[in-house]
This record gives structure tokens, C-alpha cells and sequence, in this order.
């Protein structure tokens, strides 16, 4: 087995396991700049949302597409139907938002809603004799077992259109998130920057789902982001910290998975970026656990002990 993890890591395990090994990390690395941004808007929640209102729109990407006569498990129409039922989902989580609710619980409304149509959705195209529907439910929690060449070259581009547009829009997204006002006075569109910013994210979830799938793709987003900002307090740095983090728990879990056929890539990636983002917690400067047990320890030697 272990020469099996070693012929994965350098990519000498097939073609097919090439291909997911440098999909992952692709993916990972962009997840986690975009995280770092999203983190530090304090957007995490509205991207899980995001992420289960992409259900209906797979779903229902996979009914026209069989109903045509086509695949239905086209990997660019069911990221087509994805990314019109998020924009939807947001729509409606925008329109809750400006009631008297709370912004939570109009994410838990807008999250159970569409999540559940979804699965109504992919239960009903499990009894019915159209297309090929097995393994449809992957997009739940990812299979890179039928990667292709194309699907990875989606991927690659995705992955690199993102990551090109976060580049040049850095500046604007780390004034909005720091200090809106401070922002608007400079001539940012805030609103926008928010609007770009969950384009970009809604971007990222799509990429993720054919890797870890829309449940997992969240934590891809916000845990390497959490770890990274346990080295440095410069965004620039957390957002690059974040993305080699995600790259690592990428290449890493999928090659896990090629040397255990058993174990799913997803999980495996999440499983590996939970294990960076508790070594951070426990061994970074300054804000790790055990520099901070340390500080502790020296300001009680350096208080005085009162008179005896």
C-alpha cells in the first residue's frame, strides 16, 4: 500500500489518477484564497447556502439534458443548472434579508429549502427510466472515480479565471471587508465588491463538486482560510497561506483515495485540511495553543509573588 501512496504522490499512478491528483490541488488552491476573503467578510454561512441551493438546478440540469437525448451527467450542464439555481438561491436569500429576519436564519431557510427540493428532485430521477442517473448523487459529497480529460480541463480554467480575477480585485475586496465606509469614501463600489465576491465563491463551488461535492466544498472554502490566519495578520499572505494549505490537502486526500479505492475523495480532503488547521492551531506563533500556554507561563513567572 504505501508503494501504492508513493506512486500517487508523484503522479506515476495512471493517467486517470493524474488527472485527479492535479484537479484537487488546483481546486484546493483556489478555494482557499477565495476562502480567506470570504472569511474575513464573515460569508462563510451564505456560501454554505450557496452550496446546497446548487442541488435543484443539478437536478434539474440532468431532467432536460436525459429529455434531449443527451448525457445527463454532462459535467458542464449540470455546472450550468448549479450555478442558475445558486444565483436563485441568493436572489431569494437577498429578498429574506431585507425583512425582519435574521440573517441566520434566513440562510437556514434558504439552505433547507432548496437542499430538500433537491433531494425530492434526485429521488424522483432515481424511479424514472430516463438517462443514466447512477452515481448522479455524487455531486453530495464528490467522485473523482470518472474524472475525464475534459472535466479536468474545466477545472484547470475555472480554477485559473478565478484565481486571475480575485488577483485584480484584491485591493477593493480587503478595503470592503476592513472598513466598508473607509472604502466607500475612496470610491469602491462596495456592493459590488460583496456581489463580485460571492460570483467568485459561487465559482468555486461549482469547481468543487465533482471533487468533494456541494456538502464538503464549504470547509475546502473555510478551513484553510482559519488556519493561515493563525500564521499572519497580512491578507495578501493569508490569502497565499490559505491556497498552498488547500492545494496540499487536495493532492494529498486524492491520493489517499487512488491508493485506498474505498476511501472518498472528498472527505479525505477535508479530513486532511481539518489535520493542517489543527496543527496550526496547536504549533503557530502567537496564536497557537501552545504559544499561548508559553506567554502564559512567562507572565506568571514575571508577576511577583507578594511578601512572604
Amino acid at each position: 500500500m504505501l508503494d501504492t501512496v508513493l506512486n500517487a504522490l508523484i503522479l506515476n499512478a495512471g493517467y486517470n489518477a493524474a488527472l485527479v491528483g492535479i484537479g484537487a490541488a488546483l481546486l484546493g488552491l483556489a478555494a482557499g484564497c477565495i476562502g480567506a476573503f470570504v472569511t474575513l467578510r464573515r460569508r462563510a454561512l451564505t456560501s454554505d447556502a450557496m452550496a446546497h441551493a446548487t442541488l435543484p438546478g443539478i437536478a434539474l440540469a440532468f431532467l432536460v439534458m436525459a429529455a434531449a437525448g443527451g448525457d445527463g451527467r454532462n459535467l458542464a450542464g449540470l455546472m450550468l443548472g448549479a450555478g442558475l439555481s445558486a444565483a436563485l438561491g441568493l436572489i431569494w436569500l437577498d429578498r429574506l434579508s431585507r425583512t425582519r429576519l435574521p440573517e441566520d436564519a434566513a440562510i437556514g431557510a434558504t439552505l433547507s429549502t432548496f437542499y430538500g427540493a433537491g433531494i425530492l428532485l434526485l429521488t424522483v430521477i432515481q424511479n424514472l427510466a430516463l438517462g443514466r442517473p447512477a452515481g448522479l448523487d455524487s455531486v453530495l459529497l464528490g467522485s473523482t472515480a470518472g474524472m475525464l480529460r475534459g472535466d479536468a480541463i474545466i477545472l484547470a480554467l475555472g480554477a485559473a479565471v478565478t484565481l486571475c480575477l480575485l488577483f485584480i480585485l484584491r485591493r477593493p475586496l480587503i478595503m470592503t471587508a476592513f472598513d466598508p465606509g473607509h472604502a466607500r469614501l475612496m470610491g469602491v463600489n462596495t456592493a459590488l465588491m460583496d456581489r463580485a465576491l460571492l460570483l467568485l465563491t459561487l465559482a468555486c463551488v461549482l469547481l468543487g463538486l465533482h471533487v468533494v461535492g456541494l456538502i464538503l466544498i464549504v470547509a475546502l472554502l473555510i478551513l484553510p482560510a482559519l488556519a493561515a490566519r493563525l500564521w499572519s495578520d497580512r491578507m495578501e499572505t493569508v490569502a497565499l497561506l490559505a491556497g498552498a494549505i488547500g492545494a496540499l490537502a487536495g493532492y494529498l486526500g486524492a491520493a489517499l483515495s487512488v491508493a485506498l479505492p474505498d476511501l472518498p475523495t472528498g472527505p479525505a480532503i477535508v479530513m486532511i485540511t481539518f489535520t493542517l488547521f489543527a496543527a496550526s492551531a496547536l504549533v503557530a506563533p502567537g496564536k497557537g495553543l501552545l504559544a499561548q500556554a508559553a506567554a502564559r507561563a512567562r507572565l506568571r513567572r514575571a508577576l511577583p509573588t507578594g511578601p512572604n
